[in-house]
């Protein structure tokens, strides 16, 4: 097959999407297909390309994959964290992702048998829908969590600080930006659904969102969930009797409005004043990280935050940590959500703490890997780590998490059913045709 990736987020950036991709377009060029990538000029988490990116990777520029695939490299607008810039950045990279593949595959003979095109980056959808409309192939449509019911039902602006939420909710611009959301929030899933529905088929990472897609009208739906490499992660051990006195908890990962994690640092304060030893480390990024780490600080909280580290190196926290953190907070869409991380923390091995609603905490109760918690739940989380602390074994790596993995999201088992999926997509458009 020929197979037109469009997507916003690509190698050689490290995030979940782009990690999803990596694992996935290796295994169908090993199997044997052809595969165009469309992707912008990197610049992710950033908002603007490291010195490195930009001597590497130019507007414009034809580029010959790590996998073998060929990707085209489109336009980007340096951006800030917020929605409206970034919006704008997707934007720009998807009007010139239409310009660009146009004009390469303006030949008949050169295109595509299916073009798949991911969110996040809605105006990706977009230009998937004007390809497959301009040259009658067809479309895939994969939507990475729920998208874009996160972004309508949270809005742009948030705080860890409650004081300064509750001024923030009484201001003027608060107020006109709440009713802006909620004009366009309609508006924003009726044009998104209409684009899904002209799509051959919808991929969604989880169950429950799928089922959401379902009642609005979207058909055919299919789940092909987030994974691991479970060859590349390797299962993590218990730690000899008496190795450290602390109690260790870690967090790895994005540091943001959705994680909620002054939850943990109130848990942390909490336990420290009662005297139970506890040591959490938080690693990543995030726009919340410098606020968490002001309020560790504020509270005498036993919690270290540190930067971003090489993916080398995630190993080694894992093989510090007694209990590895998953947390989303309390909001209706994430009931839809499993992050990708969980996947990748199921195969370690390690006691998983899910302060966690829906799919995402169904996930760790079948597989056995940990303790499901209520989100944003700092008594619920206090009470935990005060028995794993008293009680290690409770804390014991498992073989549960890893065995569910191989089940359920290894990657050589995702890219299997991907390119099923994809098959039988083109084998239905062929036949819709000659009928």
């Amino acid at each position: 097959m020929r197979l037109l990736l469009l997507t916003h987020y690509y190698a050689p950036e490290f995030g979940a999407p782009q990690r999803r991709w990596s694992a996935l377009v290796s295994r169908f060029v090993a199997a044997g297909h052809r595969v165009t990538v469309a992707a912008p000029v990197p610049h992710y988490p950033a908002g603007r390309p490291t010195c490195a990116e930009r001597r590497s990777h130019r507007v414009g520029a034809v580029e010959r994959g790590r996998h073998g695939e060929v990707v085209l490299r489109t336009a980007y607008l340096p951006h800030r964290a917020d929605i409206l810039s970034r919006t704008a950045d997707h934007l720009i990279a998807a009007a010139d992702a239409l310009r660009r593949l146009r004009r390469r595959f303006a030949r008949p003979g050169t295109r595509p048998d299916v073009i798949i095109a991911t969110a996040p980056a809605i105006p990706t959808l977009m230009v998937g829908r004007a390809l497959s409309a301009l040259w009658q192939v067809p479309l895939v449509v994969e939507m990475r969590d729920a998208w874009p019911d996160l972004v309508t039902h949270v809005g742009p602006a948030g705080s860890l600080d409650p004081e300064a939420a509750h001024a923030a909710r009484r201001s003027a611009s608060r107020r006109a930006l709440s009713w802006a959301v909620a004009l366009v929030k309609g508006r924003v899933h009726q044009q998104v659904t209409s684009w899904q529905s002209g799509a051959r088929a919808v991929v969604t990472t989880t169950g429950r969102f799928a089922d959401v897609l379902r009642e609005r009208g979207v058909e055919p739906v299919r789940v092909l969930r987030n994974g691991t490499d479970l060859a590349s992660v390797p299962r993590q051990r218990d730690h000899l009797p008496g190795d450290h006195p602390e109690l260790r908890c870690l967090y790895l990962g994005n540091m943001g409005r959705s994680q909620g994690l002054d939850t943990v640092v109130r848990a942390a304060a909490a336990l420290r004043r009662e005297g139970v030893d506890v040591q959490v480390r938080m690693v990543g990024h995030g726009v919340e990280a410098p606020a968490l780490a002001a309020l560790a600080e504020e509270l005498d909280a036993p919690v270290e935050v540190i930067a971003r580290i090489p993916h080398r190196e995630v190993a080694a926290q894992y093989a510090w940590a007694d209990t590895v953190i998953v947390s989303l907070r309390d909001w209706e869409p994430f009931a839809w959500t499993v992050p990708s991380k969980l996947y990748e923390i199921l195969a370690t091995g390690r006691h998983i703490t899910a302060l966690l609603d829906g799919e995402a905490a169904d996930v760790v109760r079948e597989a056995g890997a940990g303790d499901v918690l209520p989100p944003e739940d700092v008594q619920a989380l206090t009470a935990l780590w005060r028995e794993l602390s008293a009680d290690r074994s409770r804390a014991a790596v498992r073989a549960s998490g890893r065995d569910w993995v191989a089940s359920h999201a290894d990657d050589d088992l995702l890219a299997r059913r991907y390119l099923e999926i994809l098959h039988r997509v083109i084998e239905g458009f062929g036949a819709a045709r000659l009928r």
